[in-house]
């Protein structure tokens, strides 16, 4: 039975990002290559026990090594170079988005891990057709509560990260209307998206011990949740954004990543009583504390607005008072924490919108093309 431990928590401000990719041949389209790049061939040095499959065998993961904020753009594309070299050097390329335009799940290998096998058979149909790709970002939190608290509060700022992140419109080979297909094609498995709020460390370890002990899941990596305090690393991992094939955009994710969990740690800290918001039925501060109890319907019809809209996004605000514009979030959060790559993002072109417009004037194989790192 793997179990983390609030002892865990001892590191503050450190990084680590994880990327999910697609394998793909020569015409751009996912493939099973993932048996050849991580058990038949060696990978290049900063990969080793850094690259992992996953569920289907056209889908690879990468870790960074553990990082600083300052370094970690260098190690995102260090890794990204020795991932292409590697695949490169045994007849594959590698692309990135939340949702491969060509990649039609009855058609793709699903890996044969045990681990993958188990979860096919116990979780049938939503697994089977699974074909996601995410960045995940983990931020060091060195008090196992206050992880818990962050993982908590940051939870209304998730659909801001995939509204600016959308990047999958596309799905089994059609067009699905949305802007980030993947987050809802995910949201199908169980123990995955908005999750509920916990009142400490304890109440969280609780949980994670009873789901694992009532064989809900083999272990705590199985909670999928689009946010989690991840007991074994001693970090908050945000899991909600797309697949980017842009290394810049990754960085804008990871900085405000960074930026917003740094924060709120100290806004723990800062305050007389953190928890109260969660001991009593409001969802603002009160007495002096710093949190939002927000209820998940209201964080999920905020998701499902991102989900849909993308770049168009309009929130429910986070004091509930009315409603926001992306843009308008935007241009708050790079002032109060001094960001500047998501301001960058939004004022770009968003990644569904690029999809389609390039599958629309230049054909499916410049679409494939604009995926590859």
């Amino acid at each position: 039975m793997e179990l983390g431990s609030a002892e865990n928590f001892s590191e503050r401000g450190t990084l680590g990002v994880e990327e999910e990719f697609y394998v793909v041949d020569e015409r751009g389209r996912p493939t099973a290559g993932t048996d050849e790049l991580v058990y038949e061939h060696d990978p290049p040095e900063i990969l080793e026990d850094r690259l992992d499959h996953e569920l289907f065998k056209c889908v690879i993961e990468t870790q960074t090594p553990k990082t600083t904020l300052s370094s970690a753009g260098e190690q995102v594309r260090a890794v990204r170079e020795a991932l292409v070299d590697h695949a490169r050097e045994h007849g594959f390329g590698v692309a990135a988005a939340g949702l491969h335009p060509a990649a039609k799940w009855r058609e793709l290998e699903h890996a044969d891990k045990e681990r993958y096998r188990e979860q096919l058979d116990r979780i049938q149909y939503p697994q089977h057709r699974n074909t996601t790709a995410g960045l995940h970002v983990h931020v060091g939190v060195d008090d196992a509560d206050a992880a818990v608290w962050v993982a908590n509060e940051i939870r209304w700022y998730l659909p801001v990260m995939l509204a600016l992140s959308a990047n999958s419109p596309y799905w089994n080979g059609f067009d699905t209307g949305l802007q980030s297909a993947r987050a809802k094609i995910f949201e199908a498995l169980p123990n995955t998206g908005m999750p509920t709020a916990f009142d400490s460390y304890e109440a969280f370890a609780r949980f994670e011990e009873r789901m694992v002990e009532g064989d809900a899941i083999n272990d705590r990596g199985e909670l999928w949740y689009d946010v989690r305090p991840h007991s074994g690393h001693g970090t908050v991992e945000v899991r909600v954004p797309d697949g980017q094939a842009d290394p810049e955009r990754v960085m804008a994710f990871v900085e405000y990543t960074h930026a917003l969990v740094t924060d709120l740690v100290e806004r723990y800290e800062d305050s007389a009583d953190p928890w109260a918001a969660y001991r009593s039925a409001g969802h603002g501060p009160r007495d002096g504390g710093a949190g939002y109890n927000h209820r998940r319907e209201l964080l999920d019809e905020n998701k499902w607005r991102a989900i849909r809209y993308g770049h168009d996004t309009t929130f429910v605000a986070r004091d509930l008072d009315g409603e926001v514009s992306l843009g308008k979030v935007v241009d708050r959060e790079s002032d109060r924490l001094g960001v500047s790559g998501i301001r960058d993002v939004y004022d770009g072109e968003s990644g569904a919108t690029r999809q389609r417009r390039l599958r629309e004037e230049e054909g499916a194989e410049a679409l494939y093309a604009s995926l590859l790192l």
